[in-house]
């Protein structure tokens, strides 16, 4: 699951913040010493490489629905901004000594389960996943970032950085719903069911992985506290009705 940027993204945890104190203060190099925060590091990193090359394959799949010459190459175009992410995950995981594919495996379970249950029924279905369903990852990794060495963050928050999904879908579905009113209906369900399922697909990864889990409820780095995760999940639900609105559904 992931993995796009969108125009509303509301859940950027460093907006209007304290300065960083802790790991989220430190670079790479010294964060790193720590190693059950190293752990987490190549958990997120590896959940986040197979998120963009998941999304990468599912615009791929995606263009093949589009309706016009012109919709197709947009998403053929953002496939590639998606890969390109994917890359610059998998040479970071490289650099620090890491096997990618190794990082990966543990997520692939998960995210591809999530993806099957959340399988698109036709093209507007699928703008309204990409754009509904991956933003709320990204949000959630957004979360994250802020507690993460600076290295480590400003990679994470540039392979988050809008592909332009985010447009094109409302422009989309927004049409679609001006010409045929009944599509909303159904369009504004399926969000909802995919507002579900993202989040327990979320929370069951951390849980599954150790390091991630203590590197989110406190422990690790200036970790989220549990009352701080209820915030953050909050958060992320107030960002997805600010969607729900961009799209012309109800929440």
């Amino acid at each position: 699951m992931r993995s796009m940027e969108t125009p509303d993204n509301a859940t950027e945890a460093t907006d209007g913040a304290p300065s960083p104190t802790g790991i989220a203060a430190q670079d790479w190099a010294t964060a790193s010493a720590d190693p059950q925060y190293r752990a987490a590091v190549v958990d997120l990193l590896g959940a986040l490489a197979y998120g963009e090359l998941a999304a990468f394959e599912r615009l791929a799949e995606d263009a093949k629905l589009a309706p016009t010459l012109g919709d197709k190459a947009a998403l053929a175009r953002m496939a590639s901004a998606e890969f390109h992410h994917f890359e610059q995950l998998t040479d970071r995981l490289t650099a620090i000594d890491e096997v990618p594919a190794a990082a990966m495996e543990p997520f692939g379970k998960a995210l591809d389960e999530f993806h099957r249950q959340t399988a698109p029924s036709d093209w507007l279905e699928g703008l309204v996943k990409a754009y509904v369903g991956d933003s709320i990852a990204s949000d959630f990794y957004r979360e994250i970032a802020a507690r993460l060495d600076t290295d480590t963050r400003s990679l994470v928050l540039a392979v988050l950085d809008d592909t332009g999904h985010g447009n094109f879908a409302v422009e989309k579905v927004r049409g679609a719903i001006e010409a045929e009113p009944r599509v909303g209906g159904r369009l504004a369900l399926w969000a909802r069911r995919l507002m579900g399922e993202a989040l327990s697909q979320a929370q069951r990864v951390v849980a599954d992985r150790d390091a991630l889990s203590t590197m989110l409820v406190g422990g690790v780095a200036d970790g989220f506290d549990l009352a701080e995760v209820g915030r953050m999940f909050s958060r992320i639900t107030e960002a997805h009705t600010k969607r729900m609105a961009a799209l012309g559904l109800a929440a």
